[in-house]
């Protein structure tokens, strides 16, 4: 096996290129990697004639033995060849040169510095790489370090120093993944990326993954996303289509922008329809103007602008060329001048290449002044594709200008023009001049241009079309607010072409069959038939109340009183003993009354029953069971019919809490204040789901007191105003929000040590890693049986201190260079000061127990309400769960106190 800086460069692009370079694929003839390996070769002939001609002859070598260079006396080597094996593969490299540098002490070794040539202006991480690569074979080769190196790139032969030995570690993993990828017989799961734009395999690759319906066609689609719908088995567009479900968009993000539905792109590609969300709003306000320009990333250079003027075929192109660098601000001022020709010019254009044009030629040759025409234009300057996306979805793979214009019908005059193609026509005009090659640019841009207006065109047909213009609808358009919402697993109605349809079905329902047919048949059925629906008796009293006679009219103060028309009223309550509880049903009888003075009538005022007819206990029980027991409320309204033969009406329970609630709130609110006022707030949150969307609540504890928050968002808008004034110390997880905070903070440390574990097992070969963990558990375990033995005490945990400086010492020290470890270190380096606060604050736990034990118990409570509460119905419920595990955390029976009528946990609990 052997691995050449070809192979290695291509790895670092693509495996699959790599693989296929290896293995001696055959390329597919594509234009612009031929002239890109052209123009390396022939830079690299040239870089290497002018070193060359800069050293004396004597000095220079051609392909000189690697068994002579220790001895070696020249200062240039060209064409140097240097082998090295490694276990299984075999290294090959051909250094373009080699520098030779004298020792500056007499006895050292002369250190040798490999020489690359690249013929980009700019160089990018890989460039780096494939030196060091280089560097790497030779110091095998040489049985030596090789610690610099060298790359002289671009228009001016450029020079920059490289510390090769830095990347080896980079090197070395790439290398160890390439030779498991050349082990297999096979090619590697094939994946699209950005790079296929210049690569010689560009057909060959997108022909099968085209054959496979590879998800990797969505270019889109990040390498996570798409991994993470693998795992699942998704592996196709057309797969990766059936799982968009149309949701209903939530009023508080309605203002807001529209997340990128990659599967709605694919149901779009399925169904080789538009799929539309919302209306795209396209406002143009004068004469259209659609700008394309070309230019050349590498040198920063624009050298051609193209301009359309109106629409259809009235319209007028302008293509403004630069033969040179110099030239460009000449162009920009013709661009400048067309513009003030125009009558209310709007300037179209698709993509953000434009937008950095604008930007760009404005802060190099000056804005126009605020008033001018063009300076207008170019501030209110249309981006099409922000007008697209995440709102109009095409069938097409990307959402690139040449696959949508092609959609919709423009072909261009040579069907593989591309960004990259221009670039490589550019060069070969300047070498060459030839008009040909010139007037295949000037084609290729102005076609660009007509394909920006296609695509304008499209949208204003849409936008006509959609339901919020009251348009009429087009062929080949979908409205996503107008998909049904499918549950597949859910009950749902049907609805049916045809009434007789209609009639067959309701003749199968459960109900139906029960009472109309099946107790035709069977003498069992119709027997339970009868006993579901045998009426309820009326309930005798277990005690009947007279209410005593007032003394005198509320009015005129006469004792002359008479009674007349008499009235009772039944209370339904619950009755606690020593040992059980039974239903107790009280009468109250009371006569209504008239003054023979005034003549007033009215009740006696001295009454014992309250306005419902459901007694205090009854309310108490049920909402225990509710939010103590956490009982879904058509539960607590079935038990307590069942068990004490009640007739408690659907949504009874739901009337006791909203009544306890109120009852509640005042203790609720005194409760949260007393909380963010202490000097320990344990604080954590998470999601819930309503009718009308998703919301969050926020969990603030400390040793004796819990108080649960509702919030829209996220956000830290709300803690920061609970806590704008908290001078204790805050107890937390790592959501960024409660960095904002002003406080000390003490981080939970289960949760740093939970993540750690999860990427010690994702990583389970990385030493670095582990090195890291095993050091942070190391010193964090004596610190915890310190508590466990002496509590949280800094008298005993002061002294941990020291083995914490010793650790981060350490850890700075550390030559790391695996992602996740420097990534671990990064973090704990970030918190240092809020990872070890309980060492210096008495009675500062080292974790967030606290809170998460409050937020169990929400999470027990969310199973039945989730998605069918609204927020006024999740508010109430959060101050009864306040309330009740309060009482908890204080030992209070959370019943107890509900029959005791206090308002005071504290007071009752004393």
């Amino acid at each position: 096996m052997k691995i050449t800086p070809d192979v290695f460069e291509a790895y670092l692009k693509c495996p699959t290129k790599a693989w296929l370079r290896a293995t001696g694929e055959p390329s597919t003839g594509y234009s612009y990697a031929e002239w890109a390996h052209t123009r390396a070769e022939s830079y690299g002939i040239t870089a290497t004639a002018r070193l060359v001609g800069d050293s004396p002859s004597e000095e220079v070598a051609t392909s000189p033995d690697l068994a002579t260079m220790k001895t070696a006396k020249w200062r240039l080597a060209t064409c140097l060849a240097a082998r090295a094996q490694i276990e299984t593969c075999v290294l090959e490299s051909d250094l373009h040169a080699v520098e030779r540098v004298s020792a500056a002490v007499q006895g050292k070794p002369a250190q040798f510095i490999p020489i690359r040539f690249i013929f980009a202006n700019k160089l990018g991480k890989n460039d780096k790489l494939l030196l060091a690569f280089d560097a790497y074979v030779l110091s095998k080769s040489l049985g030596r370090d090789v610690n610099n190196g060298k790359i002289i790139h671009g228009d001016n032969d450029a020079t920059m120093k490289i510390k090769a030995s830095g990347l080896f570690g980079e090197v070395r993993k790439h290398l160890e993944r390439i030779v498991v990828l050349l082990s297999s017989p096979v090619p590697p799961d094939l994946v699209l990326n950005r790079h296929c734009a210049e690569c010689e395999f560009q057909a060959r690759c997108r022909q099968k993954a085209m054959e496979k319906d590879d998800l990797s066609l969505l270019t889109s689609m990040s390498e996570k996303e798409r991994k993470k719908f693998q795992s699942k088995g998704i592996f196709t567009v057309t797969q990766f289509s059936y799982t968009f479900r149309p949701r209903r968009r939530p009023k508080r993000k309605r203002d807001k922008q529209e997340k990128y539905h990659h599967s709605l792109k694919a149901m779009a590609i399925r169904e080789k329809r538009i799929h539309i969300v919302g209306s795209p709003e396209l406002q143009i306000d004068g004469t259209p103007v659609y700008l394309d320009v070309e230019g050349l990333p590498d040198r920063d250079f624009y050298y051609l602008i193209g301009l359309r003027i109106g629409n259809g075929d009235s319209a007028v192109h302008h293509s403004l060329w630069a033969d040179t660098a110099q030239a460009e601000p000449k162009i920009w001022k013709k661009f400048l001048s067309v513009l003030n020709t125009v009558e209310r010019p709007v300037l179209i254009h698709y993509g953000s290449y434009e937008t950095i044009f604008l930007k760009r030629m404005s802060e190099r040759y000056g804005k126009p002044s605020e008033s001018s025409v063009p300076a207008k234009a170019i501030q209110t300057a249309v981006n099409l594709l922000t007008v697209t996306f995440a709102r109009v979805y095409f069938p097409t793979f990307s959402n690139g200008l040449k696959e949508i214009a092609g959609y919709l019908g423009f072909r261009w005059t040579d069907p593989h023009g591309s960004g990259v193609q221009s670039i490589r026509l550019r060069h070969e005009w300047e070498e060459s001049g030839s008009p040909s090659l010139k007037t295949a640019l000037l084609t290729y841009n102005a076609e660009d241009c007509e394909a920006v207006e296609v695509v304008t065109s499209k949208l204003f047909e849409l936008h006509r079309a959609s339901p919020h213009s009251e348009g009429t609808s087009l062929a080949g358009v979908v409205d996503t607010t107008m998909l049904k919402r499918e549950h597949p697993f859910g009950f749902k109605c049907n609805k049916f072409v045809f009434p007789e349809l209609e009639v067959i079905n309701k003749a199968a329902y459960w109900d139906y069959q029960r009472e109309r047919v099946y107790v035709r048949s069977s003498a069992r059925v119709k027997h339970a038939v009868r006993q579901t629906s045998t009426p309820k008796r009326a309930v005798s009293p277990d005690t009947t109340i007279e209410c005593p006679r007032p003394k005198y009219c509320p009015q005129c103060g006469s004792s002359k009183l008479v009674a007349y028309g008499k009235v009772s009223k039944t209370v339904f309550d619950l009755k606690f003993m020593r040992h059980g509880v039974k239903r107790w049903i009280a009468r109250y009888q009371f006569h209504r009354y008239q003054c023979q003075v005034c003549g007033a009538t009215f009740y006696p005022d001295e009454r014992s029953w309250t306005r419902s007819k459901f007694g205090p206990d009854l309310m108490a029980y049920a909402i225990y069971q509710n939010i103590g027991l956490r009982l879904p409320q058509e539960s607590v309204a079935s038990n307590l019919n069942k068990l004490f033969c009640l007739q408690l009406p659907l949504g009874i329970a739901s009337k006791f809490k909203k009544s306890a609630a109120q009852a509640y709130e005042e203790t609720y609110d005194a409760l949260l204040k007393r909380v963010c006022a202490g000097r320990l707030v344990h604080a954590d949150e998470t999601k819930i789901s309503l009718k009308s969307g998703d919301g969050f609540v926020w969990v603030f504890a400390n040793m004796e007191e819990v108080a649960y928050v509702y919030s829209e968002t996220r956000e830290g808008e709300l803690i920061a105003d609970l806590l704008k004034n908290f001078t204790g110390v805050l107890v937390s997880d790592f959501y960024a929000a409660y960095d904002a905070i002003q406080c000390p903070q003490q981080k939970c440390l289960i949760h740093l040590i939970r993540d750690m574990n999860d990427d010690v097992l994702k990583h389970p070969y990385d030493e670095q890693l582990k090195r890291v963990a095993l050091g942070f558990a190391t010193l964090v375990k004596p610190m915890v049986e310190t508590v466990d033995r002496h509590g949280l005490k800094t008298h005993f945990l002061r002294k941990h201190l020291v083995s914490v400086d010793r650790f981060y010492r350490q850890i700075s020290a550390m030559d790391i260079q695996s992602d996740v470890a420097v990534k671990l270190r990064d973090r704990l380096q970030k918190y240092r000061d809020k990872l070890f606060t309980f060492l210096s604050i008495d009675g500062v736990p080292w974790n967030n127990n606290n809170a998460e034990h409050a937020v169990k118990a929400f999470a027990t409570l969310r199973h039945f309400i989730a998605g069918v509460t609204t927020e006024k119905g999740i508010r109430e419920y959060l101050i009864l769960l306040s309330i009740c595990e309060t009482c908890k955390y204080k030992g209070v029976d959370f019943l107890d106190f509900l029959r005791s009528g206090e308002k005071d946990i504290g007071a009752y609990g004393a």
